[in-house]
């Protein structure tokens, strides 16, 4: 890798703050800006995004471009399209990077058409092999991967949460936030946002979370959700589930965990009544710790457990948290 690297992050954030996938992809893109004498560029976009943007710059960003308008608050594609790409024009990238949430798979193909840049989604792993940009992301339903390099000069990838090294803060790194005027035209933004509602499920964020508690169709029904709620109570955790049981509305599509969903990698992801299919093991396969409930001793996911308890779960969980909440007492 000879050539200077520019990458270029679109940050996500939620409630003033960039979402803590962007500190992922910041510490890759400086790692190999570092390794290469190259450059990192983040945008941030949105009103009130001040304080963002000085995070950015502290955690890696050489360039923040600061984007504000009334506009591009809260998020709508036809809105955020022409700045970001009027941002990756001028800085004229190796690679621009996005947070593979909804948010970033929804902008992520509309970028790269603009900017007839090639494109890889879900990525997991990412390097650069004879001055070409090598990614990896699953494929099968996640019983395999492939790796995807690119011809084009420009290549838009989105990252997977919990596969990369954090960029850690520092205080005393400042780069240069510059604020950019919007190309938007107000006019030509054919959506708008009537509300939002926000997953009320209790528990921590899932994402973020260092314990998360995972029901399957072995729940049978959303009265056992109730119970790993309070389980995940009981622990300090957070709530997540297979996509068997987010289809089946036992619990809410913002907590399900695997190819489709979410991937997390806690210190102890808790499986309850998960088969452990190779769609959902994508999204949690990197947990430190992986203890599995579950009646059938020949299931799937006994492979990937370090523990596992051949039970029903309806007669275990229910005495596990009474022996966890006699103990908080």
């Amino acid at each position: 890798m000879s050539n200077p690297v520019r990458a270029l992050v679109v940050a996500e954030t939620s409630d003033g703050q960039p979402i803590p996938l962007v500190w992922e992809m910041l510490g890759l893109a400086r790692r190999w800006a570092d390794e290469t004498g190259g450059a990192v560029h983040a945008c941030v976009l949105g009103d009130g995004l001040d304080a963002a943007a000085v995070a950015l710059a502290a955690r890696g960003a050489d360039r923040v471009h600061r984007i504000a308008s009334p506009s591009l608050s809260p998020y709508q594609a036809d809105a955020w399209l022409p700045d970001v790409c009027a941002v990756a024009r001028a800085v004229g990238p190796a690679a621009v990077m996005i947070g593979h949430t909804p948010q970033g798979a929804d902008l992520a193909p509309r970028i790269a058409f603009r900017l007839d840049a090639g494109i890889a989604t879900a990525c997991n792993r990412a390097s650069w092999t004879a001055g070409r940009l090598e990614v990896t992301r699953p494929c099968y339903g996640g019983k395999a991967e492939e790796t995807v390099s690119f011809r084009t000069a420009t290549a838009v990838v989105t990252v997977k949460a919990k596969c990369f090294a954090p960029a850690p803060a520092q205080a005393a790194r400042h780069g240069d936030v510059v604020a950019v005027p919007t190309v938007l035209d107000a006019a030509s933004v054919r959506t708008r946002v009537r509300g939002s509602r926000r997953d009320a499920s209790a528990g921590a964020n899932l994402e973020s979370a260092n314990i998360v508690v995972a029901g399957g169709g072995g729940m049978k029904g959303p009265d056992g959700f109730g119970m790993l709620e309070r389980l995940a109570v009981a622990l300090g955790g957070a709530v997540g589930a297979s996509r068997v049981a987010c289809d089946l509305g036992w619990c809410p599509p913002g907590r399900q965990v695997g190819l489709s969903g979410k991937t997390v990698a806690p210190e102890l992801y808790l499986a309850v009544g998960i088969s452990g299919a190779g769609q959902h093991m994508a999204g949690c396969v990197n947990s430190k710790t992986i203890v599995a409930i579950n009646t059938d001793a020949a299931a799937p996911i006994f492979r990937y457990a370090r523990y596992g308890v051949v039970a029903d779960c309806h007669a275990l969980v229910p005495a596990l948290i009474e022996v966890l909440e006699s103990k908080a007492r």
